[in-house]
């Protein structure tokens, strides 16, 4: 069991409402002590009022006194005197505790008072097993600025030295194509990186990412492995945030909850596109290195949450026939193609690869929305760049030039050492079966 000591958002993005989903999405219960509460939506404050000491304090008890509470974390604590009273209360308990130091609001403004800040620093800090300042708040609690990665590793030890045993400096405010979150922890340095993703809907990350690890700590897991996890859980939050109300929609906190609850339906679906391929013996649409059928998980961000057929599936005398069963993970070259073209539409589901000729390209131009790269303008790689899917990434990085929707087909002629292809996308696998069949009938119409 975990609890959160914050906040109350009425929008529901962030606060104890987020901290409660984000704790509920990794199988612990979430138990709360409300600080204060506030009128908002997606764009922004229209109304607070705090709850009194005497209140918060009694929560904190009540709650520790009846449930087994494995960790606890502290959200918006807006006043030198509920800080002081959270301080209080949480010292007379031996569990952990994650401090997520709310200074300063996604405006720029700050949300604490000059003697609040000193109580936060004084009294709350050095109580805390873990503190996740973003680059503003650790700005303010070392009067440093933080403008590159390097600052951010020297403020995390900085703020280390005050008391916490750990501090995670999440640095999304820095530029780049990455995102990078340091943490410092038991004298060494930590460093996440992850693809920015170009989206508004970020609200409530901050708050999120303590409720993750205070979960995880919850559960058992150690400090660098319960951040470990809340930092995937809130890549996959953002990259799927929620775009709800008319301002800054929330990260998606259960999306990794509903994206393993669709597994077993990828695939099935995987199945059923290849039983229509076998009924309509579609062995011609068949490459040299095997044809697969690619199906994402709702909420995928890696090949392994991507269901496709292990070996490839491959024309015999007897037909179509899979090397082997669908399988999550199967494929390296279509899950990656799948997943470099979500980057650019999240609502694209399917891919599958077929031979390309002469004749199958023919078709895809007449009967689909199609786009031809030149593989033999693709760069060596840079063996020090971390490039996400490699040459799929830059295929479909290609493709999408000049465009803003991805393509129904993407084609290639090939290079050296590279056989000639053509890539189907889809919505669905029920579309991804229909444009296979529509090329399938293409070709033997021109026959």
């Amino acid at each position: 069991m975990a609890l959160t000591v914050a906040g109350s958002d009425s929008g529901g993005g962030a606060g104890v409402q987020a901290d409660l989903k984000t704790m509920e999405a990794l199988g612990v219960f979430g138990t709360s002590a409300l600080t204060s509460v506030t009128a908002q939506n997606t764009q922004g404050v229209d109304a607070i009022e705090d709850v009194s000491t005497d209140v918060v304090a009694a929560q904190i008890g009540s709650v520790a006194g009846d449930f087994d509470v494995g960790a606890a974390k502290t959200g918006m604590l807006s006043s030198a005197a509920i800080i002081e009273t959270v301080a209080d209360r949480l010292a007379g308990y031996d569990f952990p505790l994650v401090v997520d130091p709310v200074m300063v609001a996604q405006s720029g403004d700050r949300l604490l008072a000059e003697d609040a800040e000193r109580t936060l620093r004084e009294e709350l800090l050095p109580k805390a097993t873990l503190v996740t300042p973003n680059l503003a708040e650790a700005e303010m609690l070392t009067g440093t600025d933080v403008t590159d990665e390097a600052e951010m590793r020297s403020v995390a030890k900085r703020i280390a030295e005050r008391g916490p045993e750990a501090v995670l400096v999440t640095g999304g405010h820095l530029r780049g194509d990455k995102l990078v979150d340091v943490l410092y922890a038991a004298g060494e340095t930590k460093t996440f990186r992850k693809r920015r993703v170009d989206t508004p809907n970020t609200h409530g990350s901050g708050c999120t990412l303590s409720a993750a690890v205070a979960a995880g700590l919850a559960g058992g897991a150690d400090l660098q492995t319960a951040v470990e996890r809340a930092e995937a859980l809130l890549d996959r939050a953002v990259r799927y945030g929620l775009d709800v109300g008319e301002g800054a929609g929330p990260v998606h906190h259960m999306a990794g909850l509903r994206n393993d609850a669709a597994r077993a339906d990828a695939l099935g679906e995987v199945r059923e596109v290849l039983r229509a391929l076998r009924d309509r013996d579609a062995g011609v649409l068949v490459p040299e290195v095997g044809l697969n059928v690619a199906v994402t998980t709702p909420y995928a961000v890696d090949t392994g949450e991507v269901a496709a057929v292990e070996g490839r599936v491959h024309r015999t005398a007897d037909g179509l026939v899979p090397a082997g069963p669908p399988w999550l993970g199967a494929s390296s070259h279509v899950a990656r193609l799948l997943l470099a073209a979500r980057h650019y539409d999240p609502s694209i589901a399917a891919a599958a690869n077929v031979r390309l000729d002469d004749a199958v390209a023919g078709v895809v131009d007449e009967r689909l929305d199609a786009v031809a790269v030149d593989r033999t303008a693709e760069p060596d790689a840079d063996p020090t760049e971390e490039r996400e899917g490699g040459t799929m990434a830059w295929t479909v990085e290609r493709a999408m030039a000049d465009r803003e929707t991805v393509p129904d087909a993407i084609y290639d002629r090939g290079a050296v050492g590279k056989e000639a292809m053509c890539r189907l996308f889809a919505e669905s696998p029920v579309e991804l079966q229909e444009r296979l069949l529509r090329v399938n009938d293409g070709l033997g119409d021109e026959n």
